[in-house]
């Protein structure tokens, strides 16, 4: 069978076709970051779910692992949960010296100083928000959040902050039972970093003297000496707020939230949430050395910021 003579339409559409594969030819592939290469193989090589989010807090560079999908935040909230006490007082909605009475029955595990002043009958708000932000005080972040009207009323505060995902759902300590698929107390390490940014390096949210406060406390902490700030260059200003989760039927929860000041450089924040390999009650080692490399990839990557 005799083929047909190609019509006027029929060549020009071949050699349409044709110089488009050229220029998909010459094309340079997509540039790969490294330091996100080297994310994703830090998870590979831990076993567990990493989720990260390194920003420049400056100019919104950016680099993740799993930055979009979500993970329980465990005590991480409490920063945002000190924030929004210090933005209403910056607001005038109140004080920050009013005394917030509790008894025995409100103390909960892990609450240091809310125990050691339970002889006073009760803290000033003012301390209660550093005891939450520095020691992770359980009983105190829950005596705050019963201050703006509960969990949901925080979640609120996140909305209006611009935050659309972050949300709060239960009090400590079950805000920690988070399965796998769970929405309740739940973020995404983008979506908490460029929160921490509008607080921690803006005037969005904070008066400067509320922000240079959050700041202080957040260099005071010390819960998170073997996580991201472990990874630091030891004369880099840093802070930071951890999370955890380890309890028996969850798999473990080991997050922090930081932001550091590389000499000469702006600040960046940083958001780690890590699911690791096994599920105990106990907060191992090797799950807290993840985040530390975290913080070494962070720390290179900021060395090659303008």
């Amino acid at each position: 069978m005799i083929n047909p003579a190609p019509t006027r339409r029929s060549v020009i559409t071949s050699c349409g076709l044709l110089a488009l594969s050229a220029c998909l030819a010459k094309a340079p592939a997509p540039k790969i970051d490294p330091f996100a290469v080297k994310l994703l193989e830090l998870e590979q090589r831990s076993g567990g779910r990493l989720g990260v989010y390194i920003l420049d807090s400056a100019t919104g560079r950016a680099i993740g692992q799993r930055a979009n999908e979500r993970f329980g935040m465990c005590s991480t909230f409490k920063l945002a949960l000190a924030a929004a006490l210090l933005q209403r007082s910056d607001a005038g909605l109140l004080d920050l010296e009013t005394f917030i009475p509790y008894t025995k029955v409100d103390l909960l595990p892990v609450s240091p100083v809310t125990q050691e002043n339970l002889s006073k009958g009760g803290m000033t708000i003012a301390a209660l928000a550093e005891a939450t932000q520095i020691t992770s005080d359980n009983a105190a972040a829950n005596l705050l959040l019963k201050q703006l009207g509960g969990p949901a009323a925080l979640t609120q505060i996140f909305r209006s902050w611009g935050d659309a995902i972050t949300r709060l759902d239960r009090y400590e300590p079950e805000m920690n039972l988070v399965p796998a698929g769970e929405l309740r107390d739940t973020t995404t390490p983008m979506a908490f970093a460029k929160t921490m940014a509008k607080i921690l390096t803006t005037d969005s949210i904070l008066k400067p003297i509320s922000r240079d406060k959050l700041n202080t406390w957040m260099v005071d902490t010390k819960t998170g000496v073997k996580r991201i700030r472990a990874g630091l260059p030891p004369a880099w200003k840093s802070g930071d707020k951890t999370g955890t989760g380890a309890h028996k039927g969850y798999t473990n929860k080991t997050n922090d939230t930081a932001i550091f000041w590389p000499q000469g450089k702006p600040p960046i924040i940083v958001t780690c949430y890590y699911e690791g390999p096994v599920i105990s009650d106990d907060i191992r080692d090797a799950d807290q050395a993840v985040l530390t490399e975290v913080g070494r990839i962070a720390a290179q990557w900021a060395e090659t910021l303008r």
